[in-house]
């Protein structure tokens, strides 16, 4: 009696986690619209040239995919952002950006800059500190509301300061992405 009692409990608990896995696969879209800036760089975003992901979203949008959220990738939107030229500006506001969520089929946006910035050499070498700075708001698609104002910051030292810099936006990255995840939790999307 107690094996199958027990078989009955480990089948229920399995078919939970399975529902949930199934759950988590269930597609949460989001778009990533950080524009970045690196150390003696110009400010740059995916959007107004239909170029990869920034070394910010790469790390972000690969931490969001191990959740099992689904990212809208340029090459998805691209058709989107050609139909109107009101998305090729540098400075979305949020209202043009939950436009293209909608347009996307979006169910979150992730709206951003970061920017990385050279600080003073390392005591007794060669070295850089390198820093970088991550603001952005997790907006809802549906109705347009901010679920999330989020800062996140990393640091870097290089004998280099533009992969300095450039690390220290993928530590920010990762930094911004635990922060998504956990808004994400508290919303529902997940």
């Amino acid at each position: 009696m107690k094996r199958l009692l027990l078989l009955i409990v480990f089948l229920m608990l399995s078919g939970l986690i399975l529902n949930l896995t199934y759950a988590k696969e269930i597609n949460t879209n989001i778009i990533l619209l950080i524009s970045e800036q690196n150390i003696e760089g110009p400010q740059n975003a995916w959007w107004l040239s239909e170029v990869d992901l920034s070394a910010t979203e790469a790390v972000v949008a690969q931490k969001l995919l191990e959740q099992g959220y689904n990212i809208l990738e340029p090459s998805a939107l691209n058709q989107v952002i050609r139909q109107d030229r009101a998305f090729r500006m540098l400075d979305l506001s949020e209202a043009k950006s939950v436009k293209l969520g909608n347009l996307a089929k979006a169910d979150y946006i992730v709206l951003g800059k970061a920017i990385a910035s050279a600080g003073a050499n390392v005591p007794q070498s060669n070295m850089r500190s390198c820093f970088a700075n991550l603001s952005a708001k997790l907006i809802r698609v549906k109705d347009g509301k901010v679920i999330a104002y989020l800062n996140a910051a990393g640091n870097s030292a290089h004998m280099d300061v533009i992969t300095g810099g450039k690390e220290a936006l993928i530590n920010a990255g990762g930094d911004l992405a635990g922060k998504i995840i956990e808004a994400l939790g508290k919303e529902g999307g997940k």
